[in-house]
């Protein structure tokens, strides 16, 4: 297949140096590998929790929720909603992910927040870890709670895939630096071929979800428009 799209590139060229620019024009660039024969999609951490209950910017959102992504995430929640449809229609596998707080020795406060947010923020209501509507999980789908970034460490996600015959994942939802960085990264240790849809992940950081896109493109995934990304299903046998 060719070489990532421009629409793709875009996003992380502004955030690029001078060497490397250099770099990259001297390098033949990554190759896309495409769909397996069996992907499966793979909805990452689309919680209450990192939306609140409105479209507020992202300095707003964080006055009253340090783990809020901000308004840009909602095009992103669209775009899956769109993407995890056409994966329904096509009985494509679905596993959604959410956060574990209960697991011993995670701590959320400590990691998250420091010393900025005061004990009572971190009270979680159980509501938080409830699915955003537009991608809650329906009958039939599954759902994995982590209790670290990746949704391979320490779940049932490697054995579940491997019961599905899965050979490639499509890999969506927050954040593009963290959980889903360490899902793909996974995902490609575990010998599977990682789409990442650009629009379908997102970031309360702009330079950290445009190199952490570059970074996954440059090693371990296919980093491309969820358009390519439903044409490429809907071409599966």
């Amino acid at each position: 297949m060719s070489a990532p799209d421009p629409r793709v590139t875009a996003l992380w060229e502004p955030f690029l140096s001078d060497r490397d620019r250099a770099h990259l024009a001297r390098s033949p660039g990554p190759t896309l590998t495409g769909l397996g024969a069996r992907p499966a999609l793979l909805l990452v951490d689309n919680y209450r929790m990192v939306f609140g209950d409105d479209r507020r910017p992202l300095l707003e959102g964080l006055a009253d929720n340090p783990l809020y992504v901000g308004s840009e995430a909602w095009p992103a929640v669209e775009a899956q909603r769109v993407l995890l449809g056409v994966a329904r229609e096509l009985g494509v596998p679905v596993v959604h992910t959410t956060g574990d707080p209960n697991m011993p020795g995670f701590d959320w406060t400590r990691r998250h927040a420091g010393q900025r947010a005061a004990p009572a923020q971190w009270r979680r209501d159980p509501d938080d870890f409830r699915f955003v509507d537009a991608l809650a999980p329906r009958e039939g789908e599954f759902v994995v709670a982590k209790a670290a970034p990746s949704a391979f460490f320490g779940t049932s996600v490697p054995a579940l895939l491997q019961m599905l015959g899965v050979d490639s994942v499509i890999v969506c939802g927050e954040s593009t630096s963290g959980c889903v960085r360490a899902t793909a990264v996974d995902a490609a240790s575990h010998r599977l071929r990682v789409t990442v849809p650009a629009d379908c992940v997102y970031d309360r950081h702009e330079a950290a979800h445009a190199i952490a896109l570059f970074d996954l493109a440059a090693k371990y995934a296919d980093v491309v428009p969820s358009a390519d990304v439903v044409a490429a299903l809907r071409k599966l046998p």
